[in-house]
């Protein structure tokens, strides 16, 4: 019976132990605004806008025209180098046959050794002009082909800065969409839940004019802390150091705008009563 009273005894010490272990979760309230993967279009040259082939809010699909810029000195150069590559083939032939009249000959012994290495060397020189008139063309191809603006990804079409006949300068942003998928709210983590919030970390979402609450979850925390942005948490956290992290939206509706303000809510442990007693001075 005493061995059992002790066993008892020693039961009743462990179970506040064990309680004591596991760390309640708190609900960590943060603002932050909604964001969306943004993709800018730029200019390749200066060049003159000669069509806008969509409209602000419109959905496009991968590969469908944005905006074209005036190719006629493009198709200038496409024009040249097509020659060039022409008039390189024509030397290439001559130099080939060339090449085996010498080493006819040759053969025939009526020719010296030195006057089939010029015929070699020629021939060489000519392939090698050939490759070179290829190859400036393909690059007059593709600067041709960049004047044609495309749409990278699914999206709707964000902005359009420019007008039809305006010219632009080099890498002046044509059009922004706003690629398909789920947008994110980009929040400050605290730095004291640095080691307590990462990749997967469930969370609710609130953003006004959206009824309900929209589940979510972190996507990834900054590697490096800053100071907080001025509207990001509490009076009293504005001088910690944070984490900017962003927050996936599931279900968001599609026509959820980037920059609205928006209210994550995550649950992370209880950083301790240490933790606790610090807030509580600093409140």
């Amino acid at each position: 019976m005493p061995g059992l009273l002790r066993l008892l005894a020693l039961v009743l010490l462990l179970i506040p132990l064990g309680l004591g272990c596991r760390r309640p979760a708190r609900e960590r309230v943060l603002v932050g605004t909604v964001e969306r993967t943004q993709v800018e279009l730029g200019a390749p040259v200066s060049e003159q806008i000669a069509t806008v082939a969509v409209e602000r809010g419109q959905h496009v699909e991968p590969g469908q025209v944005l905006v074209r810029l005036d190719d006629t000195l493009a198709r200038a150069a496409v024009a040249r180098a097509e020659a060039a590559v022409a008039g390189a083939r024509t030397g290439l032939v001559v130099a080939r046959n060339d090449l085996e009249r010498v080493r006819s000959l040759r053969s025939a012994r009526t020719t010296s050794e030195q006057e089939l290495d010029r015929a070699r060397l020629a021939y060489d020189e000519a392939r090698a002009r050939l490759h070179e008139a290829q190859a400036e063309l393909r690059a007059a191809r593709k600067r041709e082909a960049d004047l044609t603006v495309r749409a990278p990804c699914r999206g709707v079409v964000d902005q359009l800065p420019f007008d039809p006949g305006e010219r632009v300068p080099p890498g002046a942003v044509l059009c922004v969409l706003l690629a398909d998928g789920d947008p994110w709210v980009r929040v400050w983590i605290p730095e004291r839940l640095g080691s307590q919030v990462g990749p997967g970390t469930p969370a609710r979402v609130e953003i006004d004019g959206i009824p309900g609450v929209l589940s979510g979850r972190v996507l990834d925390v900054a590697r490096e802390p800053e100071f907080t942005p001025h509207y990001a948490l509490t009076e009293r956290e504005r001088v910690s150091l944070v984490y900017e992290t962003r927050v996936e939206i599931h279900g968001a509706p599609a026509e959820l705008r980037p920059g609205i303000p928006a209210r994550v809510v995550l649950e992370a442990p209880d950083p301790g009563p240490a933790a606790g007693a610090a807030e509580a001075e600093g409140g």
